[in-house]
């Protein structure tokens, strides 16, 4: 068993020599490069060479990123729905969803309406409403459905079209 360990042994560190001398590691002044890692990621950066996450999905190129407050869709389904405790609100996902609401005349009755972003130009197939209709009896049985083509619906998607016009509108007015 001794005389395996010295076998081992013997042969990692010839392994290492003989690798080390073949030219495959590259000794490096620390000299010519005084911040080390850093300046190495820089050049590598500049280079263009490296690895990204959108590299390896193949995702080439720029991105472009558009903030909420500079999109009307979004700014105007907003302030159309303000009046509405909101339970969802993510810009990224492109998705608004409202907590259940009820008027004071028909307790039983609440809506919730979710509104989802399919683009970001102002036509009318760039955004969809969908509401949520439950009715609930005194023994808090509930039943919950969608409500197909409403005058709410109607109302809102006619609202908030119009609505997010004028605001990029008024934006294109400021921008002269």
């Amino acid at each position: 068993m001794k005389n395996f360990r010295t076998y081992i042994i013997f042969f990692l560190i010839s392994f290492s020599i003989l690798f080390t001398s073949c030219g495959l590691y590259k000794s490096v002044d620390q000299r010519e490069r005084p911040d080390g890692s850093k300046a190495k990621a820089r050049k590598n950066v500049e280079e263009g060479r490296g690895i990204s996450v959108g590299g390896v999905l193949g995702r080439r190129g720029g991105t472009n990123y558009e903030f909420s407050t500079s999109n009307p869709l979004w700014r105007a389904s907003l302030e159309i729905l303000d009046f509405l405790p909101l339970n969802t609100v993510d810009y990224s996902g492109g998705i608004i969803i409202s907590d259940w609401y009820s008027d004071s005349e028909n307790s039983n009755d609440s809506l919730k309406i979710s509104v989802r972003f399919l683009s970001n130009e102002i036509r009318s197939d760039s955004v969809k409403i969908i509401i949520h209709k439950k009715i609930c009896n005194n023994n808090l049985s509930c039943k919950v459905n969608v409500v197909p083509d409403s005058i709410i619906k109607k109302e809102l998607h006619s609202t908030i079209l119009k609505q997010a016009a004028l605001l990029e509108k008024k934006d294109k007015n400021k921008k002269k």
